[in-house]
């Protein structure tokens, strides 16, 4: 009886013991789960901070160098303003010496504009019988060269020979920049005057943009 009475604590002490480390095993699991989704938020925290850390010191190297980039730039820009060639191009006493520069080299193809300083300042000297913005794909030239681009131009002007070589001198040493892609001079004999056709292309440059812009880092 005493044996049987024995044996039964046994196993009841057993069964205890397992259901103790049963408990035990399920609590450390429990605590490693909750360990390890802890160490992998906390990597990727760090890892997305570091991402971020790195953008920001970008940034800052971006804007030192900007800062910098901006003194030789006025640097330069001041020199420009105190050259006599640039001086002496000026369309207008009181314009500034920058102007010439913006007006040889326009942000938009305006060829009104143009059209307009051809009759107004190169072509006043003769007689202009036709003047007209031109589609100068016609002469494969309408793509942009290098940074710039063209718009065409096409007229047809009639006065005495000096005349005419007057106009073309003034648009060689035009402050706008002309290239004459094909021209045709016509003489009447005897008579000391002429017609001249010209097909040509000015330049413009698109205006830059300089804005902020932001960047979002994904965690």
């Amino acid at each position: 009886m005493q044996s049987k009475n024995a044996a039964f604590r046994k196993r009841t002490q057993i069964a205890i013991a397992n259901r103790i480390m049963f408990l035990w095993v399920a609590g450390v699991s429990v605590i490693f789960g909750f360990a390890l989704v802890a160490i992998i938020f906390l990597s990727q925290m760090l890892m997305f901070n570091q991402r971020v850390i790195h953008e920001k010191e970008t940034t800052v190297a971006t804007l030192k160098a900007n800062n910098e980039n901006i003194k030789s730039v006025q640097s330069q820009v001041r020199v420009l303003d105190t050259n006599s060639a640039l001086m002496s191009a000026k369309a207008s006493p009181d314009d500034k010496t920058l102007q010439v520069i913006l007006d040889s080299l326009p942000a938009e193809p305006n060829s009104l504009a143009l059209c307009a300083s051809l009759e107004k300042k190169l072509l006043n000297g003769v007689t202009i019988n036709a003047l007209q913005p031109d589609d100068i794909s016609i002469y494969g030239s309408n793509v942009a060269t290098g940074a710039y681009s063209s718009i065409g131009v096409h007229f047809i002007v009639t006065g005495s020979e000096i005349a005419l070589k007057e106009a073309l001198h003034k648009i060689e040493i035009s402050t706008r920049t002309i290239e004459v892609l094909s021209m045709k001079l016509e003489l009447s004999a005897g008579s000391g005057k002429g017609t001249l056709t010209v097909r040509a292309r000015a330049f413009y440059a698109p205006s830059k943009v300089v804005e902020l812009t932001k960047k979002t880092v994904k965690s």
